[in-house]
């Protein structure tokens, strides 16, 4: 199975259908994302160039099997989802307004990197570290 996104003139994923493999391979059995492009177009009235395959193995840059060079776009695309053509890429939402992208794992960073390590105690006590985009700092937190 294969896995399309739909998207949006403005680059949004609305929806991910699959096709089947005799649908997206050419006639020497290798998969060919152009053909499920037109497959979709044709059955779903939706322009071709507006389908991007995408793989339900793939999250933050890493395919599942451990062979990353089977990862495809950064992420499985989910709805809601962005399209990013110039960096080949899909990604969810933008959590913060100060958070960047970081284009090889496809995924968001706040501006001074990841929240602190926690100690055993901390974390048997349940703590987190939750973001405080005001002050653009990690604060500690204890339920």
């Amino acid at each position: 199975m294969a896995h399309f996104a739909k998207i949006s003139e403005n680059n949004e994923v609305l929806q991910v259908l699959t096709c089947g493999n005799g649908d997206i391979l050419d006639a020497n059995g290798v998969e060919d994302e152009s053909l499920g492009q037109q497959y979709l177009e044709l059955h779903n009235n939706w322009p071709a160039e507006l389908w991007i395959q995408t793989s339900y193995n793939t999250r933050g840059g890493k395919h599942s099997s451990g062979d990353d060079s089977k990862a495809l776009r950064g992420n499985y695309a989910g709805i809601g989802y962005t399209w990013d053509k110039d960096n080949n890429l899909f990604y969810d939402k933008k959590p913060y307004a100060s958070w960047v992208l970081n284009t090889t794992t496809a995924s968001w960073h706040s501006p001074i990197g990841d929240a602190p390590a926690l100690t055993d105690e901390e974390k048997a006590a349940r703590t987190s570290y939750v973001w405080n985009e005001d002050a653009k700092s990690w604060d500690k937190t204890t339920p």
